[in-house]
C-alpha cells in the first residue's frame, strides 16, 4: 500500500492495483502550490462531507479521470447536478462491495453543507477493507465513543486522523480516538493549512510517542509505503 499526501485531508491510497483519493482540496490551497492535480487520476473519489476545504478539486479530478465518486446521497446528487455522472451515493452503515474489498461509511460529528450552502446530508468517515490491509478515514470530526464499536466491527490497522482543533478534534482528542480504535500508528490530517488549525508538530508527535503510539505527519507530496 502507498500513501500520497496532497495537504490538508486529502490523500491518495493505492493499494491492490486501485487508486482513492480522498477529500480532494489542493489548488486553493498555497501550501499545496506544487502539486499538479492534472496528473492526479484516481479510480475512486471518496468525499467525507460537502466543505468546500474537502471538494473544491472533485469535479475536475473526476472529469480528468473518470473516477467514481463515493459519497453521503446528498454530496453525490449536488455534483450530479454539476455533470458528475459517475457517483455512488451511499449512507452511514452502509457498505460498498468493490473489486479490491469494500468501502465501509461510518459515523461522523460534523457539520456538512456545499460550497453554494444547500444541504450536504451528514457528515461521514470511512473504513476501507482489502485483502491485505484495512484502515480507517475519520474525516472531519470531533472524538466520540462509538469509535469502539468501529474498532470492534472493522479492526483497522491505522488511521487517518484529525488534529488541528478549532473545526475539528486536537491531537489531544485525536490519541484518544486512537486508543479506542485499537490502532498504534495514526496520520494526522486537517492541521497547518489555516492559522487557526495550525499546530506545533513536534510537541503534537511526541504526546503521541508518550503513549506508544506513533503519529506520522506527512510532507505534501511525499509517498510512503505502509
Amino acid at each position: 500500500m502507498n500513501i500520497t499526501y496532497f495537504g490538508h485531508s486529502c490523500f491518495q491510497v493505492e493499494i491492490s492495483g486501485v487508486k482513492i483519493l480522498f477529500d480532494p482540496f489542493i489548488t486553493p490551497n498555497p501550501l499545496a502550490r506544487n502539486i499538479d492535480i492534472q496528473t492526479i487520476l484516481p479510480d475512486f473519489i471518496l468525499i467525507s462531507h460537502g466543505h468546500s476545504d474537502h471538494v473544491s478539486d472533485v469535479a475536475e479530478i473526476a472529469q480528468n479521470s473518470n473516477a467514481q465518486l463515493v459519497a453521503i446521497w446528498e454530496v453525490v446528487s449536488w455534483f450530479e447536478k454539476k455533470g458528475i455522472k459517475n457517483g455512488h451515493p451511499m449512507n452511514i452503515g452502509g457498505s460498498l462491495k468493490t473489486d479490491f474489498g469494500k468501502i465501509s461509511m461510518t459515523h461522523a460529528l460534523h457539520s456538512s453543507s456545499m460550497p453554494d450552502g444547500s444541504y450536504g446530508g451528514n457528515a461521514a468517515g470511512f473504513v476501507v477493507h482489502s485483502e491485505n490491509r484495512t484502515f480507517y478515514y475519520a474525516g472531519d470530526t470531533a472524538l466520540f465513543g462509538d469509535m469502539s464499536l468501529i474498532a470492534k466491527q472493522h479492526q483497522p490497522e491505522f488511521a487517518f486522523l484529525p488534529i488541528g482543533d478549532n473545526f475539528t478534534m486536537d491531537y489531544t482528542s485525536a490519541l484518544e480516538a486512537a486508543k479506542l480504535l485499537n490502532v498504534k500508528e495514526v496520520i494526522g490530517m486537517h492541521y497547518d493549512t489555516f492559522d487557526a488549525i495550525r499546530i506545533n508538530q513536534d510537541e503534537a508527535v511526541n504526546y503521541f510517542n508518550a503513549d506508544g503510539i506513533e503519529l506520522i505527519l506527512l510532507k505534501i507530496g511525499e509517498t510512503r509505503s505502509f
